[in-house]
């Protein structure tokens, strides 16, 4: 793909000067061809006429390639050329190729002056680049990768074998990448050193031509991980509910993450859970969400949201007003949901030193229809009253294939999030 090319050929070439005539060093010419090449890099008078800067350079810069080329051709036509005076015919052909765009002429001519050892390292290390680049875009992928490893013994550019991976990509290669991003990843978490958000990038794009859901989640945890943007985070989750064995009763669990996670939610997302919050009894939260999303200006209101709204208003109302006394109903009760339903509610309305605790209350008293749901709960519940270690603890002990242990793991994603999302674009929080 374009936007992964190390280097784009013209303008590699145009930065490294190849248009520029090397000193002649001008000689009459000996018979002795090889004692001259031994004494000094010398090129014939009358070749000299031909391959004279003065006059070539101002027809490479009027891009009259058809003059140039015939000068040239009458040099190279000279017999008994010494190996310096090739080299510099040579040289000349790569700026004429370079600007005809013949990059088949202008590869064989690098690969020549190249391998004459007249450059300079610096110099072989510029033209060695150009020959990756040139390679690369005509798409011979062995030979690109030959040259640009090359490059890179010569530079010591420690970008090289990023730049490897990415012409690897371009080829095709995708799933050597993606198993190469992966093990990268794995290094990088166990580290404790963030992946770039190019390179997760590149194992979403490997992993989605593959087909690979699973290996595409996995970058997006990696990028929600070090670049947490609303955009990655609501991509996981809507994913997430799209996996095989994710249950429904998370619906609630996910877009409430969502909510925490990200800056501003779409409006089917917000009514969502302002109706799901309704049929669980968690009228306050309901009433909190559904407000958030109108103050934002998420959620229009019309006949539905309206009447949503005004049932929330009135349920949520009673709940505060008879939130006390139901402490001691649900004391009183055979099993502990009451517990863990009263004390989230006091934790949506921010009373998290109350609710917290009838919340582990609510788990000790035990018969409850989901134990591990509900340490869930505990643990984001701890994750949004600010207690991290707390939130940590739980939430690594929270199993399930049905999309809890995820939830658990993206919650821990975001205890440990590099900052808090902060209100505006993407690229604010980038």
């Amino acid at each position: 793909m374009t936007q992964y090319r190390f280097a784009r050929i013209g303008l590699l070439l145009a930065a490294i000067g190849l248009s520029a005539v090397p000193a002649l060093v001008q000689t009459a010419y000996a018979q002795d061809k090889a004692a001259t090449d031994a004494k000094q890099e010398t090129v014939r008078k009358d070749m000299a006429k031909l391959l004279d800067g003065k006059v070539l350079g101002p027809l490479l810069e009027a891009k009259k390639y058809s003059e140039a080329t015939a000068m040239l051709d009458q040099a190279d036509a000279m017999p008994d050329k010494s190996s310096y005076e090739q080299y510099f015919i040579n040289r000349m052909r790569v700026a004429v190729a370079l600007g005809m765009g013949d990059r088949p002429k202008l590869i064989s001519m690098l690969e020549a002056v190249i391998a004459s050892g007249r450059l300079e390292k610096d110099e072989k290390t510029k033209f060695t680049q150009a020959l990756a680049a040139s390679y690369q875009e005509e798409k011979n992928w062995p030979k690109a990768i030959e040259s640009l490893q090359k490059y890179g013994e010569l530079s010591g550019d420690p970008k090289v074998p990023r730049q490897i991976m990415l012409i690897r990509f371009e080829s095709g290669d995708y799933k050597g990448v993606q198993a190469d991003l992966l093990k990268q990843l794995d290094e990088s978490i166990k580290a404790n050193k963030p992946m770039t958000r190019e390179d997760l990038h590149m194992l979403a794009d490997a992993s989605n031509r593959l087909k690979d859901k699973n290996s595409y989640l996995v970058a997006l945890e990696g990028l929600v991980r070090w670049h947490p943007l609303d955009r990655y985070w609501s991509d996981m989750l809507y994913r997430t509910r799209g996996k095989e064995n994710y249950s429904t009763r998370f619906s609630a669990d996910i877009v409430r993450l969502q909510k925490v996670a990200t800056t501003k939610m779409d409006e089917q997302d917000y009514v969502e859970l302002a109706e799901v919050d309704q049929l669980e009894g968690q009228f306050i939260e309901g009433k909190a969400v559904l407000d958030a999303g109108i103050a934002n200006g998420a959620v229009t209101l019309n006949a539905k949201t309206k009447k949503l709204k005004a049932d929330l208003d009135r349920q949520a109302a009673d709940d505060v007003k008879n939130i006390a006394s139901s402490e001691a109903s649900a004391r009183k009760a055979k099993n502990g949901t009451g517990l863990v339903n009263l004390g989230y509610a006091f934790v949506t309305m921010g009373q998290y030193d109350k609710g917290i605790p009838l919340i582990q209350e609510g788990i000790a008293k035990g018969g409850l229809k989901n134990a591990e749901d509900a340490k869930l709960r505990l643990g984001y519940s701890y994750a949004m009253a600010g207690k991290k270690e707390e939130a940590i603890k739980i939430l690594e002990t929270v199993q399930g294939a049905d999309g809890r242990a995820d939830l658990a793991r993206y919650w821990i994603l975001w205890v440990n999030r590099p900052y808090a999302p902060t209100a505006g674009s993407d690229d604010k929080q980038g």
